[in-house]
């Protein structure tokens, strides 16, 4: 007896030692990761869904080592901007996850506080002002905050050993030190896999292409919308990595724990508790089936200037194509309020006010005629200073009336978008005319073949608009792609 005694207590203490050390390693990990205070966040509704903005920051001075490859912030190269902003919605009942991408420079009215700019630039005011900007200008509730920069991502690549990827054809990209001189499946570290995704001035080589001097390549012309494109098959051939290493490998775990940990940032209630539950809640689904999407954008052919500011290259947001999007992403009706999931207003319900944007006669009367017909209360219309040749159409209302300008963009179609200001003349939304819109006709008006005919038509100035873009898009023949076991071209 005293020596089944004696070994009971061996039992008891050794399993309170390995729970005090698992304890204290978990606590460890957890002071590694940065918290940081994010306002605004939207609680986690009874059903557990989750959505999780994942933010890729390109703040040199946030880096513990310096890389003049990167440019150095001791040079002035001070800038912090989103280069990636994704959202992760994960579903625990139905066990699945999918990717929705926001391009950087996709043109928002709210990415500084009260002014216009793209949604990148939101990040140097802060990730509150970031999340602020997705929640109100696309309804996407956000329940968590992550943020990485160039260390972490390289440091996760080297943990698992590098990550192969097949690329059909040379590749290089000055800007971003992207240098793949041979088609073929090659072995990237973690420098070499920033490169592949940080590549938006990509240049190839296809067999037509005899120069081996990179700067004669043609150019990739989608810019950022490719590299997103390849960011995510990038993710897809990560995550099979990771599975295949396997989680809950107490090494493998540990060298990814201690590779993210030190150089990640993450809102103050996201614990490393919660961030593992979460991982092991979905480390079952398969990388090649969770659905990766780009919210639609149409891209705008010339430089962009509003309110006498040259931004440059713009996307400008597409209806109804982005809350169709959006809608199915988050699992989300048409009748429904993206951000809470209750029934949407009824349009008699709805106050609204329309302004000219563009200096084109007679525009803030017809749309509000239009909307009047669609049941909308339209309570006064007049003119507003005009932003520019191309402009997007706003929504502007006030908080705890999001729903009410969801129903008014529901029926509107062309570069539309929602934002946060102060309606006028006292309606719960006010319309802002922009260059490239249509008031939907009333179902009873629309024929048969043709639902949801407009009663308004886009003004001169949206020949120069490109078709919105496709949230599916397929590698080009150039982008880099999976290997299979043997060094070929993968799926």
């Amino acid at each position: 007896m005293r020596r089944l005694v004696r070994i009971g207590a061996l039992i008891t203490a050794m399993v309170v030692v390995i729970a005090s050390a698992a304890f204290g390693y978990v606590e460890y990990r957890n002071h590694q990761i940065g918290h940081i205070k994010v306002g605004n966040l939207t609680a986690v509704p009874p059903s557990g869904v989750e959505n999780i903005v994942l933010v890729g920051s390109t703040s040199r001075c946030a880096l513990k080592q310096q890389n003049p490859a990167f440019g150095l912030c001791s040079e002035g190269v001070t800038g912090v901007n989103s280069d990636v902003v994704m959202i992760l919605h994960l579903d625990p009942k139905k066990g699945t996850a999918s990717i929705l991408s926001i391009p950087r420079d996709l043109f928002v009215p709210n990415a500084r506080g009260s002014e216009p700019n793209k949604i990148d630039a939101a990040l140097v005011e802060g990730p509150e002002r970031l999340v602020n900007a997705i929640q109100e200008d696309f309804g996407i509730p956000i329940q968590h905050y992550v943020e990485l920069n160039f260390d972490s991502f390289q440091n996760v690549v080297n943990a698992l050993g590098g990550i192969k990827m097949y690329f059909p054809m040379p590749l290089y990209d000055a800007e971003s030190s992207l240098n793949i001189p041979t088609a073929g499946c090659r072995s990237l570290d973690g420098f070499q896999a920033l490169a592949v995704v940080r590549a938006r001035h990509l240049q190839y080589k296809p067999p037509s292409v005899k120069s081996t001097n990179p700067q004669t390549w043609p150019h990739d012309p989608q810019s950022d919308l490719s590299r997103i494109r390849r960011d995510h098959e990038f993710l897809r051939v990560l995550a099979t990595a990771v599975s295949t290493r396997g989680l809950g490998n107490p090494v493998t775990d540990n060298d990814l724990l201690g590779a993210v940990a030190p150089q990640l940032q993450v809102d103050s209630s996201f614990s490393l508790g919660d961030m593992l539950g979460t991982v092991l809640t979905f480390h079952g689904v398969n990388p090649n089936a969770a659905p990766q999407e780009t919210l639609p954008v149409i891209v705008d052919a010339q430089t962009y200037v509003a309110g006498g500011i040259d931004y440059g290259s713009v996307e400008l947001t597409s209806q109804p194509q982005d809350l169709q999007v959006i809608g199915n992403f988050l699992g989300v009706d048409a009748n429904h309020d993206t951000m809470t999931g209750r029934p949407l207003p009824a349009a008699k319900g709805v106050t609204v006010s329309v302004l000219n944007g563009t200096g084109e006669t007679g525009q803030a009367g017809t749309t509000g005629t239009a909307l009047g017909a669609l049941g909308f209360d339209v309570v006064a219309t007049g003119d507003t200073a005009r932003v520019g040749s191309v402009s997007e159409t706003t929504v502007i209302y006030t908080a705890g009336h999001e729903a009410a300008a969801e129903r008014v963009v529901h029926e509107l179609s062309g570069a539309v978008v929602m934002g946060v200001g102060h309606p006028s003349d006292g309606a719960d939304v006010t319309v802002v005319t922009g260059t490239d819109f249509t008031v939907d006709a009333p179902a009873s008006a629309a024929s048969p073949t043709t639902p949801g005919s407009a009663t308004t038509t886009p003004t001169a100035n949206a020949d120069v608009l490109a078709p919105p873009t496709a949230p599916k898009q397929s590698l080009a023949p150039f982008d880099p792609r999976s290997c299979t076991a043997s060094g070929a071209e993968g799926p």
